[in-house]
Formats: structure tokens, C-alpha cells, sequence
């Protein structure tokens, strides 16, 4: 076989392999980023055809206070959210790293539990312990505050509380990660260290540290993604209030779109916060990057 016609029957068979993949991503990403994108610059309801308006829904939407009250809360949740998170799933990640055999397993399962469990029960989950009257945590609110709160109600305490739910709900995953490279990581690197008389400590912060990091950083970009996308628990638990608190920018998306049934609008929100993921996500991974190196 010449050497042209194993080129062609290599391009076959990479088109043949590869052809599944592009069509699905192009039905279900690529067709609707760009309707999304056109219907921006409409005035179109939901569902139906509207007028072309330019960059009239912009225009409307960077004059719009609400939208700003949304974006700040958003950005509220992240630093609520994010570093601690990462935090929290490394310090449980070592410590279930020295468990061993079945102990290890059932102590990971706890942990990973309640990232299988769907929004709708953790929120009612965490309405009842967190309940004004019956909850069973309000004890423990009350011994802080002096008198019981309720907390999706108060505008001090809503976001705050929203994000200790998320991290309850989403932390199993990041500790499963993180897990996963602690066991990428050579014993030998330890015990090297153990004979050199590096101190725990020392362990940590010149063994472990440099070769989690890459690791950490995925988490780190992960977790900013999905919680700059925030909307079920706070649809849910507080319904963007009291006094618009926790009012976030894919329930003023919602809104436009199901309830006011401006699509063209709905559309524009959504673009505008699809651009902001991607420009913060890449800059924060870069940025994660570049600190690894150092």
C-alpha cells in the first residue's frame, strides 16, 4: 500500500472515530451557543421570532442595578465558596489518605454520600435541621447569636449559610480528587525525606504540596465554574431573597425568560455571564499555573 492511500485510509478511519463525538457536540453545544448568541441580539420571546435590536439587550443590561446586585452577589458566593472548599476537601483528603483498607472506603463514602444525593434533598435536608422553629441546628445558631435566626430569611445570613449547604453537597467530589493524586505521589519521595530528618511539616510543604498542586489548581478552577453558575440552591432555599441578597445572575436569567418571557434578554444575561466563566476561569488557571512553578 502506497503511502498516500495509507495517509487517506488513516483520515477515514480518524474521521470515522471521531465523527460520533462531532455530531453530538455540534447538535447539543454548537447549534445552541449560536442561537443563544443570536437571539442576544433580538427582542424574541422564549419561544418564537423577534426583531433584530443590535446591541439594545446590552445596552438595557449594563444599565440595569439588579444586574449588578446580581453579578456582586455571585462573586459573594465564590469567595465564600472556592478557597474554602479547596481547603476543607485537603485537610479531609490527608486524613483519610493514613486510613487504611475498609476503614478508608466506608470514611470516603461518608464523605462522597451527599454528592450523589440531587439539589431538591439537600435543600429540604437543610430546611429542616435549619428550620426557625424545629430545626435542629438552631440550638447551635441560638448559643452564637443569642436568640434563633432564620437564616434564609435574614440578608446577613443567607449567603453565607447557602454556601455552607454547597460545600456540604459538593465537597465529596473535590476529597476524591484530591485523594486520588495523594496516591500519584511516590512513597519513596517520603521516605527519602523521613531519612534526610524533613519534619512532617517539612513533608508536607516540600513533597506534597508541590506535587498536589497541579491537582489543587483543577479543583480550584472547577469549583470557581461551577459556583459562578450558582442558581438551584438559592432557587430553592432563599428564592434570591430577602431584599435580592442572594439574588444571582441565572435567576435574573430565569426570570426573563420563564417568567417575563423575554428571551432576546435572557439570552443576552446568559452570554455575557458564559464570557465572564470563560475570561475568569482561564486567567485564575493561568495565574494557578504560573504560582505552581514558582
Amino acid at each position: 500500500m502506497s503511502k498516500s492511500n495509507r495517509r487517506r485510509r488513516e483520515l477515514r478511519t480518524a474521521a470515522l472515530l471521531t465523527a460520533p463525538f462531532l455530531i453530538l457536540f455540534s447538535v447539543f453545544f454548537l447549534y445552541p451557543t449560536y442561537k443563544v448568541i443570536a437571539l442576544s441580539f433580538t427582542d424574541s420571546p422564549l419561544i418564537g421570532e423577534g426583531n433584530w435590536v443590535g446591541l439594545a439587550n446590552y445596552v438595557e443590561l449594563f444599565n440595569d442595578r439588579l444586574f449588578y446586585t446580581s453579578l456582586w452577589n455571585n462573586f459573594y458566593f465564590v469567595l465564600l465558596t472556592v478557597i474554602p472548599t479547596t481547603v476543607i476537601a485537603l485537610l479531609i483528603a490527608l486524613a483519610v489518605s493514613r486510613l487504611k483498607g475498609r476503614t478508608q472506603a466506608l470514611v470516603l463514602t461518608m464523605f462522597f454520600l451527599p454528592y450523589v444525593l440531587p439539589v431538591s434533598v439537600v435543600t429540604m435536608i437543610w430546611s429542616w435541621m435549619l428550620d426557625f422553629q424545629f430545626g435542629i441546628l438552631q440550638p447551635l445558631i441560638e448559643a452564637v447569636t443569642g436568640k434563633p435566626v432564620p437564616v434564609f430569611k435574614n440578608p446577613y445570613w443567607v449567603m453565607p449559610m447557602i454556601a455552607v449547604v454547597t460545600i456540604w453537597w459538593t465537597n465529596g467530589f473535590n476529597v476524591l480528587l484530591l485523594i486520588a493524586g495523594l496516591r500519584n505521589i511516590p512513597a519513596d519521595l517520603y521516605e527519602a525525606a523521613a531519612l534526610d530528618g524533613a519534619t512532617p511539616w517539612q513533608r508536607f510543604w516540600r513533597v506534597t504540596w508541590p506535587l498536589l498542586w497541579p491537582v489543587t489548581a483543577l479543583v480550584l478552577t472547577l469549583q470557581l465554574i461551577l459556583q459562578l453558575k450558582i442558581f438551584d440552591q438559592v432557587y430553592l432555599l432563599s428564592g434570591g431573597g430577602p431584599f435580592n441578597q442572594s439574588y444571582v445572575v441565572l435567576m435574573q436569567m430565569y426570570r426573563e425568560a420563564f417568567q417575563l418571557n423575554n428571551g432576546g434578554y435572557a439570552s443576552a444575561v446568559a452570554m455575557v455571564l458564559f464570557v465572564l466563566i470563560v475570561v475568569v476561569s482561564i486567567l485564575q488557571y493561568q495565574l494557578l499555573r504560573i504560582g505552581g512553578r514558582k
